[in-house]
């Protein structure tokens, strides 16, 4: 069981291996990526955003109905997001078939109007990343704000979030673990 990531072309080069790794760390298993060699669909004019829904179930019937990809699959890109009923969204995540996304256009320090900065990028979407990774893990929402699992409805508490996992939530992804290898 591992990771693969798929960097959509518009993400930039100069985060992906740091956060690769730290995403690696922070839940203990391996990372591949690649480029996205499926192009995104679902952008909706109306809202100058990308639905996060559609495009999971694209990638769903892509990689893990046609292709019978195993490991759990995070897709970057630079699109701004958002699903049904919400004005945006940083990633979504769908458990059962492992799948989830993240968008890196709101977590940008320039979309606040601020000077970007390539560690607040980083830290950002390895906090975003690994949250959508581990819902398709079997992990709900933390209360804790501090966990990795907390639903964050601003950057700013994105950013109070640390990279870790809370006790309980640890404790719940080694359950996981402890289950894919039984199996």
């Amino acid at each position: 069981m591992g990771i693969l990531i798929f960097w959509d072309n518009d993400v930039e080069r100069g985060i992906r291996e740091s956060a690769e790794k730290m995403i690696s760390v922070i839940l203990d298993m391996p990372v591949n990526s690649q480029e996205n060699p499926v192009m995104l669909r679902g952008y909706d004019r109306t809202r100058n955003q990308n639905d996060a829904s559609r495009i999971l179930g694209d990638m769903q019937d892509f990689y893990t109905r046609r292709m019978g990809c195993g490991n759990s699959i995070l897709i970057v890109t630079g699109k701004d997001l958002y699903i049904q009923g919400r004005d945006f969204v940083f990633g979504l995540a769908r458990p059962g078939v492992n799948v989830s996304i993240v968008s890196n256009a709101r977590l940008r320090n320039s979309w606040y109007g601020r000077q970007d900065n390539a560690d607040d990028m980083t830290d950002r979407l390895v906090k975003e990343g690994t949250h959508e990774l581990c819902h398709c893990m079997g992990l709900d929402h933390c209360e804790d704000p501090e966990c990795i699992m907390y639903c964050p409805q601003t950057l700013d508490e994105l950013d109070r979030k640390k990279k870790t996992l809370c006790e309980k939530c640890s404790q719940e992804l080694n359950i996981y673990r402890f289950s894919d290898l039984a199996d």
